[in-house]
């Protein structure tokens, strides 16, 4: 019997009718596996079907099935939060409670994980959704790959495996679930991925449209700026800001030249306030940087700002 403990956190709104054959299948791994240190996170994320009567009567049935059920729909985000902070696992899988994620491939992960990756995502290289959707999402996880130079095929699959230590370092708010890997990747985690089963769906319907594309959109940029300039705010703003009082003081000193040489009147010239406006804008900017470099120092002391990959011989503390 394998006695690596696993967890598996999933996230459920509005799905009554595939709590049973989803907690069938995870059993079912289970047995066949010899993983029989395990335990089911199922978050009600506010729900108004009989989500929360299913699980609680899974509950009751296996002791290894825990319940959490919020007072409202959070978003997927709280939910993966919620149940991140309740696991005891070395391994944390998360998956859709919609039966489209196929739990019988747990041993792909688990053996990629073996391979001494920390963090490890599912591609649904074929999917069972309408083109509207795929095509959308195709675009999206090339930027999101590129943007971040976490190359992944599928960043939206929920289906992944996570060494749980990298979850300790990571805060979910918002819709930040879905880069997950890409913040892992930031601090030094091997992210990599595998080859998924995506299975149609058979009950409900999809929770997620084409404003989910924007949205994404809009969350890698977040991303960006927490990985690379969470701890510097004043090396973005501020570079900003000096290329704007550049662009301004380069615009003055040529009206400044015709005014010398008198070239005309510089006051009825459109550069006059375009220079002026960025001169303003780069002065704001700066101190923008500034003020958001005094919140981040004085928030700092309680945030580490560094991932230990390993340690040897005696620590001493002075």
């Amino acid at each position: 019997m394998n006695d690596r403990r696993i967890s598996v956190v999933i996230p459920s709104y509005n799905e009554a009718e595939s709590l049973e054959q989803l907690h069938a299948e995870l059993d079912e791994v289970i047995q066949v596996q010899g993983l029989g240190l395990a335990e089911f996170f199922f978050i009600d994320d506010g729900s108004q079907d009989g989500t929360w009567r299913k699980i609680e009567e899974l509950a009751g049935r296996d002791p290894r099935v825990r319940g959490i059920r919020f007072r409202r729909n959070f978003g997927k985000a709280a939910a993966l939060s919620a149940g991140f902070g309740e696991v005891s696992g070395e391994v944390v899988f998360t998956l859709d409670a919609d039966l489209q994620d196929n739990p019988a491939e747990i041993p792909k992960f688990l053996s990629k994980l073996d391979e001494g990756y920390d963090v490890v995502s599912g591609w649904k290289r074929r999917r069972h959704d309408p083109w509207h959707k795929v095509g959308p999402s195709r675009i999206f996880n090339r930027i999101v790959s590129a943007v971040s130079g976490c190359s992944l095929h599928d960043h939206n699959c929920g289906f992944k495996a996570y060494r749980r230590e990298v979850l300790g370092e990571v805060d979910l708010y918002g819709e930040l679930h879905r880069f997950i890997p890409v913040l892992a990747h930031s601090k030094g985690y091997r992210v990599g991925e595998v080859v998924v089963n995506h299975r149609a769906r058979r009950f409900g319907r999809s929770k997620y449209g084409f404003s989910r594309f924007l949205k994404g959109l809009l969350d890698i940029l977040s991303v960006q700026f927490l990985a690379r300039f969470g701890q510097r705010p004043l090396h973005l703003l501020g570079s900003i800001g000096l290329f704007f009082l550049f662009l301004g003081t380069l615009g003055l000193g040529y009206l400044t030249y015709l005014w010398l040489t008198d070239q005309g009147p510089i006051g009825t010239r459109p550069l006059l306030p375009y220079s002026a406006t960025l001169l303003g804008l780069g002065t704001q900017l700066i101190g923008f940087g500034v003020l958001a470099e005094l919140i981040t120092s004085y928030h700092i002391k309680s945030v580490k700002t560094y991932s230990i990959a390993d340690r040897v011989g005696s620590m001493n503390s002075r």
